[in-house]
């Protein structure tokens, strides 16, 4: 597989120059403000039928977007007896949160571990959409695409943020040793979350993510979603091209970068044809937190695989937020 893009001394040095809609920190300050008045009882209940003897599995509902339920699992070591530092974890495209037995290494490391749903990609938490002039089309990145407050990701982004609102209310985690992560989708979540959640986030862990730079992502990726938006301009008229991109620049990690503040912990793969590293390294660039990014030369959208985790880890454990026992 051929490299996808720039090669990495361009990438190291690709600093775009790229503004945020001028209303983009009111815009998300109403949508969690309008979210945050449903408080609609966060349920952790136990299941007893995992046969997972080292760990705990809660299967989890906290009030997302419009106080709608959103399903997520909540994995400990069996039976934890203190807080734990909590790795919330956010999906890639189109996955939802399957079953515990899936996402038992944070877990097994001695984290809790919260795996976060997504609305519409899963089958525990439907898009119920706006019902107010909302486009439908394949896939998820022109839902809503007519207007920013219609567009799906801020109803996903919204639960991904609600997320840490309910750990409060769930047992055997620390609030404030919150690390936000994701691979792909993921990953872009997690930026968006550190960015719109500064004070309940302690490091970021964002692989590969997608949702960055979409002007350009959206000429270069060769696979994946972005393509959606291609195929949408193409069978639209040309004047569509420019509200589209004026409605996805409120979900763009590049805007959401400058205003997260927490540790963070990038990784790009320059052989990606799904996320094309320049845009990683946009963001990237932009992040205005202390940051660090892992290069994986000959990757593909994979990145480091079953290398990642004990790098993360380690990485952790040098800003003390590793589990007391690990």
């Amino acid at each position: 597989m051929p490299l996808t893009d720039l090669d990495l001394d361009d990438l190291q040095s690709y600093r775009p120059t790229l503004s945020a809609p001028a209303d983009f920190d009111a815009f998300w300050a109403d949508t969690l403000a309008e979210a945050r008045r449903h408080d609609t009882p966060v349920t952790a209940e136990l299941r007893t039928d995992t046969h997972l003897t080292a760990f705990d599995a809660y299967d989890v509902r906290f009030p997302g977007w419009n106080g709608e339920p959103v399903a997520a699992w909540l994995l400990l070591p069996h039976a934890t007896r203190e807080p734990l530092p909590v790795i919330v974890k956010y999906l890639g495209y189109s996955g939802g949160r399957g079953l515990p037995g899936e996402h038992l290494l944070p877990p097994a490391a001695g984290y809790a571990h919260l795996v976060v749903d997504s609305r519409g990609q899963g089958h525990d938490t439907p898009d119920r959409g706006q019902g107010d002039g909302t486009q439908w089309a394949e896939g998820f990145l022109t839902r809503g695409i007519d207007h920013p407050r219609n567009h799906y990701y801020r109803r996903l982004i919204t639960d991904c943020v609600r997320a840490l609102d309910a750990l409060p209310q769930l047992p055997g985690t620390d609030p404030a040793r919150a690390v936000v992560s994701g691979g792909s989708q993921g990953g872009g979540l997690a930026l968006a979350v550190a960015a719109l959640a500064p004070d309940q986030v302690a490091a970021l862990l964002s692989d590969v993510p997608f949702l960055c730079h979409f002007r350009r992502a959206v000429r270069t990726a060769g696979d994946g979603p972005y393509p959606e938006i291609v195929k949408y301009l193409r069978w639209h008229s040309r004047d569509q091209e420019e509200r589209t991109f004026a409605t996805l620049d409120y979900f763009d990690g590049v805007h959401f970068a400058p205003r997260a503040t927490a540790p963070a912990l990038f990784s790009v793969a320059l052989m990606d044809p799904v996320c094309p590293p320049s845009t990683v390294y946009a963001a990237y660039h932009r992040y205005a937190g202390p940051a660090e990014i892992e290069v994986w030369q000959f990757a593909d959208h994979g990145g480091g695989y079953a290398s990642t985790p004990p790098k993360q880890f380690a990485w952790l454990a040098e800003r003390g937020l590793a589990p007391k026992n690990a």
